[in-house]
């Protein structure tokens, strides 16, 4: 997939829309992903972690947070001149999970950020796409305190199918975060070409 434009002289193209989700456990990095990415500037519903939700968001291994998303983090990027991607990012903890279903209706695929200090927490949002049967891709977010591990090792940890792609990315960074998008696409892609194939052969 390429960035470029169109020829002078062409009338401009209507560009296609794409809808992500950007999933995974509490502070794995998804508004920070989002902001890093998109061309406008991003909706975010952030709020201040508060003493009445302690015993409901565990902080251990991110001590360092003091906000949380409660409904999504919206953000715009345009690929290409005939391709939009609209990214919405989901709120990690449990007690939001109930807004997934709306904010994963239409969508091509998603990416779930994953923390290799904290693996489990993106159980949950791996289930919730296997399940739903919509293409997903892993991205290890490479935290520079957490410990750097080869991408099939946490293939297996995750116990994913062989054709969910893996790969590590950095979630501040425009580039990195651009190339993770564009996997997604490619995967979902692919995804639907292989369940058009199998429905009718």
């Amino acid at each position: 997939m390429t960035f470029g434009r169109s020829e002078r002289g062409k009338p401009p193209v209507e560009p296609v829309t794409l809808k992500i989700l950007v999933a995974g456990g509490f502070g794995v990095g998804k508004t920070t992903m989002v902001g890093a990415v998109s061309e406008i500037r991003p909706l975010r519903t952030e709020e201040l972690l508060t003493e009445a939700g302690r015993p409901v968001d565990d902080t251990s291994g991110v001590e360092g947070k003091h906000t949380t998303t409660v409904a999504m983090d919206f953000g715009r990027i345009t690929l290409r001149e005939d391709l939009v991607l609209y990214l919405f990012g989901t709120p990690g903890q449990e007690r939001f999970w109930f807004m997934w279903d709306e904010l994963a209706e239409g969508a091509l695929g998603a990416v779930v950020l994953a923390d290799t200090r904290r693996l489990e927490d993106c159980f949950a949002a791996v289930d919730y796409f296997e399940r739903r049967s919509i293409p997903f891709l892993i991205g290890v977010n490479c935290f520079e305190s957490a410990a750097r591990y080869p991408v099939e090792s946490v293939r297996q940890a995750l116990d994913l199918d062989p054709d969910v792609p893996v790969v590590l990315c950095d979630a501040r960074d425009r580039e990195s975060v651009k190339e993770v998008l564009i996997g997604v696409v490619r995967h979902a892609m692919a995804y639907a070409a292989g369940h058009r194939q199998s429905v009718t052969s």
